[in-house]
């Protein structure tokens, strides 16, 4: 039986196509221009205008002496150009699936869940704080963010058996990780690049960090119950879940994805592992499962399918978000955009600069959605513009980190957030309007823990 989408449904394609588009017409309405680079690093000072040739004969080979803006062809060319960029997190997403689709035909994970919600009496106002704490330490201390992917499924079906929606397992999960990285006390991934850029030792300032991070996490707990509680949700009687001891097979399979889990964590911090590593991992993992599931190969071959059936319009949604850097690369106005916002800044006083400073990045981020590509263009041109209007080095690092993961959480040209919108099968419409009203609160509370940093001048 085919599900009715409800009333004002979106589809995620719509809203994505529509910024393409919008994309596409900045490259007619915004001059164009760049900075010089060192490697991939903006250098501060060097941005010049680019003579722009709007005529219809116009070579559509990106120039550096000549920009051009982008029709509806070139746009459309920007598709599969996003597509073939983001192959390795598209693959990646899709494998997971077919994992989890073992992992569902299996019935461990069903069974494990019942037995977990069994021994906590089926108490989520002790078991989610629990999970978050745990979900935003690994973020903030590791960096963990693709690697939580296996676990918001898991999130999902645990929500969905307290008679709860799906998109409460995703809160669970992306909300501990966005207000990890906000403060990111000691992640590599934002801090390798950003605190060098202005003269700062990597992972100083870790103490007022990670005060700021006791904030986010709180206030991301608060919301993430009263949501629950809005829909509704009446304690369990411990005889509503099974609580007989699991199968053999059963505690084999979770045994198994306990140490997938701990062995995945350790690669990708350990070797640096990237999508290529990572989806080899994740098809090893799934035989591994199969077979102490006891699955037949074409049962498991099936299960697979099945379930990178479920997460398959991911990979059009993330390569549609990739187009949209695509059109405003080849369009040749990103450096402008950037250039533009630094205005925000101005020079009335520092705490008003790091207000501008976070507001540029909130922006900035929905053009560049990965934390380390906007930490190279926007980090060299903040570390001199806060030495000119008092801001300190720890205060602009953190106006970075605060504008990069608030913005993150809400996106439609992250990959990331699309990949874990994918694999709990939630709509990017529907996650706007849930947490929207977090969005707003966490920007509020960042320009006021901002300013309170300035005036420790930190």
């Amino acid at each position: 039986m085919t599900a009715v989408k409800p009333a004002g449904h979106i589809n995620p394609i719509i809203v994505l196509l529509g910024i393409l588009l919008l994309a596409m017409v900045m490259t007619h309405l915004v001059d164009s221009g760049s900075y010089e680079r060192n490697g991939k690093l903006v250098i501060p000072g060097t941005y010049e205008t680019i003579e722009k040739d709007r005529s219809l004969s116009a070579s559509t080979q990106v120039s550096t002496t000549a920009a051009r803006p982008l029709n509806l062809v070139d746009t459309l060319m920007t598709i599969p150009a996003g597509l073939e960029r983001m192959s390795g997190l598209i693959f990646m997403v899709m494998l997971i699936g077919g994992m989890f689709g073992i992992l569902t035909r299996s019935g461990a994970i069903d069974a494990g869940l019942e037995r977990l919600l069994h021994s906590m009496q089926g108490n989520v106002y002790l078991l989610v704080p629990l999970l978050m704490t745990v979900f935003a330490a690994g973020s903030t201390f590791l960096g963990l963010a693709s690697e939580y992917l296996l676990v918001i499924p898991l999130m999902v079906a645990m929500m969905q058996r307290l008679g709860l929606s799906a998109i409460l397992g995703l809160a669970i999960v992306t909300i501990a990780v966005k207000a990890g990285y906000l403060a990111s006390v000691t992640n590599p991934i934002p801090l390798t690049i950003a605190q060098p850029l202005v003269g700062l030792p990597i992972f100083s300032g870790a103490g007022l960090r990670f005060a700021f991070f006791l904030v986010f996490l709180t206030v991301g707990i608060g919301f993430t119950l009263l949501m629950i509680r809005r829909e509704g949700f009446k304690a369990r009687l411990v005889s509503d879940f099974d609580g007989r001891a699991l199968s053999m097979r059963h505690r084999l399979v979770i045994g198994l994805l306990v140490i997938g889990v701990a062995g995945l964590v350790y690669g990708s911090n350990q070797w640096q592992w990237h999508y290529r590593e990572l989806s080899a991992y994740y098809i090893g993992l799934s035989c591994l499962l199969a077979a102490a599931a006891g699955l037949g190969a074409s049962a498991a071959a099936d299960a697979f399918v099945d379930g990178m059936k479920k997460v398959l319009m991911a990979s059009m949604l993330i390569g549609v978000a990739s187009a949209v850097a695509i059109t405003l690369e080849q369009g040749q106005i990103l450096d402008t955009i950037v250039h533009g916002l630094t205005a925000l800044i101005g020079e009335h006083g520092a705490y008003v600069s790091v207000i501008g400073m976070f507001i540029s990045q909130l922006l900035l981020d929905f053009l560049i959605p990965s934390t380390s590509g906007q930490a190279a263009v926007s980090m060299p041109i903040l570390g001199p513009l806060g030495q000119l209007t008092g801001v300190p080095p720890q205060s602009t690092v953190l106006a970075f980190l605060f504008g990069n993961g608030i913005t993150n959480m809400l996106t439609p040209t992250s990959g990331t957030l699309l990949a874990y919108l994918a694999t709990a099968q939630v709509g990017w419409v529907e996650w706007a309007r849930f947490i929207f009203r977090l969005w707003l609160v966490y920007i509020g509370i960042a320009a006021l823990l901002l300013c309170f940093a300035v005036s420790l001048g930190s």
